[in-house]
């Protein structure tokens, strides 16, 4: 039998927020405190996705102007239609090829993508084109192969179930997602006083069916595994992962989710 095709699916910004932006929202709000960005700045959000990031920096950073950019026209329109503030806009553009400027913002930031860029060092190399001296780059991933559990419990069970998931595991496909990887990136684009962090939230699903029922949008390489498989074997997964899930007594699912943080200036 051959393996199924991989493909990462972002296309619908109304089936990610239960799956992923949700999380995507705690996550900004650690990882904007660990910034401690003066106000007032010039923001560039790369892979904007459905805005997760970009509303959480209007709320919490007080820039006085946030672009967000990402390759998928239905995540920015999904963002341009939810994040309503007249000091954000957005526009459709690659990681690796910025529309913006040389030295046209303070600050650029990335949340969830940078894994997915086919090369992330012309991306990490793009964002300190478009930023100013003495300007910061930061970007945050999840910790696939580690105590991002909403994925992990759901990897351990596909690849128990069939080892073809192997091919498809991000614990397994994006190395980069480790401090020291991350901090190689940024130091070898050029970036100085590179530094990471680990930042953990807790992901509570309400019952199992909150658990389960994003993994069936097809968003993303998880969900997109899912909806590959025949009906009767996501059936098997989907029992499998409930009998592996750490379930309290009331039916809430208490998870917890690491992203790994990386920063850097430029000089």
């Amino acid at each position: 039998m051959e393996s199924p095709l991989r493909t990462d699916i972002w296309a619908a910004g109304a089936l990610y927020e239960p799956y992923v932006g949700r999380w995507s929202r705690r996550v900004a709000v650690e990882f904007l405190q660990w910034l401690a960005l003066p106000e007032a700045g010039a923001w560039i959000d790369v892979g904007c996705g459905t805005g997760a990031l970009t509303q959480t920096v209007l709320e919490r950073a007080a820039p006085a102007g946030i672009r967000g950019i990402d390759p998928s026209e239905a995540f920015i329109a999904f963002a341009a239609a939810h994040v309503v503030d007249p000091r954000a806009n957005f526009a459709v553009g690659d990681a690796r090829a910025l529309p913006a400027q040389d030295e046209s913002c303070d600050t650029v930031v990335s949340g969830l993508v940078l894994n997915f860029v086919p090369e992330p060092e012309r991306a990490v190399t793009e964002m300190l084109r478009v930023v100013r001296p003495g300007g910061d780059v930061a970007v945050y991933v999840w910790d696939y192969a580690g105590r991002m559990e909403l994925m992990r419990y759901f990897w351990d069970a596909a690849v128990a179930l069939d080892e073809r998931a192997l091919d498809m595991d991000e614990g397994r496909r994006f190395p980069v997602c480790r401090p020291g990887p991350l901090a190689d990136l940024f130091a070898g684009a050029g970036l100085i006083d590179v530094a990471t962090t680990a930042i953990e939230v807790p992901t509570p699903f309400r019952d199992f069916d909150d658990y389960w029922t994003p993994f069936l949008s097809g968003q993303g390489p998880a969900p997109g595994y899912a909806m590959s498989l025949p009906p009767d074997r996501r059936d098997t997964l989907r029992e499998n992962l409930r009998a592996a899930l750490p379930i309290a007594s009331d039916g809430t699912i208490p998870l917890v989710a690491r992203a790994w943080a990386v920063r850097g200036r430029r000089a």
